[in-house]
């Protein structure tokens, strides 16, 4: 991979890894670790890629392995409150949506499907593959995220 490719990687991709990794762990310097650790494992890989989409699909792979990693580690009993994460989002937008909020006070498993299945326009055959895990498994954490969801915002949209 030469230096311009390289550099041009981290120009697309970086607003979608960085999305998925603060999804994950709800902070933005943990996200902004993980998205500077994708991009480092980027460098570092050897290996070529079929297309942008394979590219694409590693690098979405690399950063939930990275959110998972750091959820492992030691230190992540040191944790920020949601205030943290929506104080911060708020002040790079006017209006922050309840539904953001709702769907940051989903927990992790559900957030991540979330993200990729409605943010970043993935199919849910595409992100069992991504996740590795059952098509079955992930309709099933979409459609309790959807369940909660609709619950947390029946107040908010005088949703019946």
């Amino acid at each position: 991979m030469t230096h311009d490719e390289y550099v041009e990687d981290v120009k697309r991709y970086s607003d979608m890894v960085f999305r998925i990794a603060l999804h994950s762990c709800a902070n933005k310097e943990d996200a902004e670790d993980i998205l500077q650790n994708v991009f480092l494992k980027l460098l570092q890989n050897k290996k070529n890629f079929n297309s942008e989409e394979h590219k694409k699909s590693w690098l979405i792979r690399v950063t939930v392995n990275e959110c998972h990693s750091l959820f492992k580690s030691p230190w992540r009993s040191r944790r920020q409150s949601l205030e943290s994460i929506t104080h911060f989002l708020a002040a790079q937008q006017e209006e922050v949506s309840d539904l953001f909020y709702a769907v940051m006070e989903l927990p992790e498993k559900y957030r991540v499907v979330v993200n990729l299945y409605y943010y970043e326009d993935y199919s849910v055959k595409e992100i069992a593959k991504i996740l590795k895990m059952n098509e079955s498994s992930i309709q099933t954490r979409l459609m309790r995220a959807r369940g909660i969801l609709k619950k947390k915002m029946k107040g908010v949209l005088n949703y019946e």
